[in-house]
């Protein structure tokens, strides 16, 4: 069965580029099969060897709607493999580099996977091909240090190869429908670099190019991107712990404030929540934030929305156990029922996951957990959380004094609350559901206490 958003596309043609794409990591995975699946001729290349194994046998790890049916029409088809044999670039036109490139404690960047990758691929160039870097960096990184790794092999970057750069801009559980829509930003070497990324751009997935002056501009727009985001949801975050003290909804104050033009566009305050997750935002305004020091340069509002924002998991906890306290159940007696541990809606991902932080808070103040979460790897969830996973919903949320929404998964859109054997009464804690005002009148008519994040 296919993913009606994202229909299986065949516009193999004898010129179609061959790809080959360097890491198959989330990132790496989705934009493969997205060439191929329009397409291109793609191979594939990690040193993971059983996740290579995986791929190859239509396999995949990430819980992104459609990817599975995507990877295996792909690999059906021929037009789609993987391998951790690097030598499989050589022949082809394109070679996209996708490795993980996380942050040290410090927020300076890891850059031992690009290194090694760089360096991989260096033995295995060929005069003419188009390099493209997609892992997140700090300005300056493809300039310098992959320009120079490539061109340990001998040949060099911008003589001999053309080398671009063009960032991730993807959200986790709707990539696929975002790489057939978003346009792409491409920044060169030199101008012929920019132009032939910004030409297999627009072959090989058919979106528009956005097209920047340099290398160390297209690398700024990603880290622009989830700065500007973590700031919007601290904002947002401390909006609701304003607008609690006043008893005021602040999805309606939201609603309300985003109907200002402003600019070219609209104020666009995003939605509070239980706390910010994931493998970018987390890290990426740490990477501006160093960057700017190394140049004497100390940026204030990262350090700020990081806190708000690192801040939220306990709030959240503060509220539940203030809630059960106040209900007469002492929270060292209570048990509280985790739903969603992914760090977002409808997602696997445990990166930096506000659950955890939420689980620790709690279990300080004596309470009991229990999580359940479908789409997350169960030994992964119990070694982050120090927490068995339920089987099902029903298991987990038996007898407990609050239920904790923290990822809304599909899987629980469509909870019978109501069949719930729950304590009485039990508190409906909303850290990422979003629920409207008639569920959250329901939700009260069948006993509830409802309980949000400023509502």
């Amino acid at each position: 069965m296919t993913d009606d958003r994202i229909p299986p596309e065949d516009h193999a043609s004898p010129d179609a580029p061959t790809v080959a794409v360097v890491g198959l990591g989330y990132v790496g995975s989705c934009l493969a099969a997205t060439l191929a699946d329009r397409g291109s001729h793609v191979v594939g290349v990690d040193v993971d060897t059983a996740l290579v194994d995986e791929l190859g046998a239509g396999v995949v790890r990430f819980a992104e709607q459609g990817l599975k049916d995507m990877v295996g029409r792909a690999v059906s088809a021929g037009r789609l493999r993987v391998t951790t044999d690097y030598t499989a670039v050589t022949a082809a036109d394109v070679v996209v580099i996708a490795v993980g490139t996380p942050a040290h404690d410090d927020g300076s960047l890891d850059d031992r996977q690009l290194r090694g990758a760089c360096l991989a691929l260096s033995g295995h160039l060929r005069k003419g091909q188009l390099i493209v870097v997609k892992s997140t960096v700090t300005p300056g990184t493809t300039r310098s240090l992959v320009a120079s790794s490539l061109g340990s092999g001998g040949l060099r970057a911008g003589a001999d190869f053309l080398l671009a750069y063009s960032p991730e801009r993807l959200a986790e559980s709707t990539a696929l429908a975002e790489l057939r829509a978003f346009p792409i930003v491409v920044g060169g070497l030199d101008a012929p670099s920019t132009r032939a990324a910004a030409d297999f751009w627009r072959r090989a997935l058919g979106v528009d190019v956005i097209e920047q002056d340099s290398l160390e501009a297209a690398e700024i727009v990603k880290l622009a991107d989830n700065w500007w985001i973590d700031l919007n949801i601290a904002l947002a975050n401390e909006l609701a712990k304003f607008c609690a003290l006043y008893e005021v909804d602040v999805l309606d104050v939201i609603e309300a404030a985003n109907s200002i033009p402003k600019g070219s566009g609209h104020v666009n305050i995003l939605r509070p929540s239980a706390g910010v997750g994931g493998s970018c935002l987390t890290k990426d305004p740490w990477m501006v934030w160093r960057a700017a020091r190394g140049h004497d340069v100390d940026l204030l509002t990262v350090p700020a929305s990081r806190a708000v924002n690192d801040g939220m998991p306990e709030h959240t906890a503060r509220l539940i156990t203030d809630e059960l306290t106040a209900l007469g159940k002492d929270p060292a007696a209570s048990t509280v029922a985790v739903l969603g541990v992914a760090f977002k809606n409808n997602t696997s991902d445990l990166r930096s996951s506000p659950a955890r932080a939420v689980v620790r808070a709690l279990a300080a103040a004596g309470v009991r957990i229990r999580v359940h979460d479908p789409l997350v790897d169960t030994v992964q969830a119990e070694e982050l959380l120090n927490v068995r996973p339920s089987a099902t919903v029903d298991e987990a949320v038996r007898d407990a004094d609050c239920i904790a929404v923290l990822a809304l998964h599909k899987e629980f859109e469509d909870i019978d609350f109501g069949a719930l054997a729950v304590a009485d009464p039990c508190v409906v804690m909303d850290g990422r559901a979003y629920y409207s005002k008639e569920k959250i009148a329901v939700l009260r008519r069948l006993g509830y206490r409802y309980l949000g994040i400023g509502r």
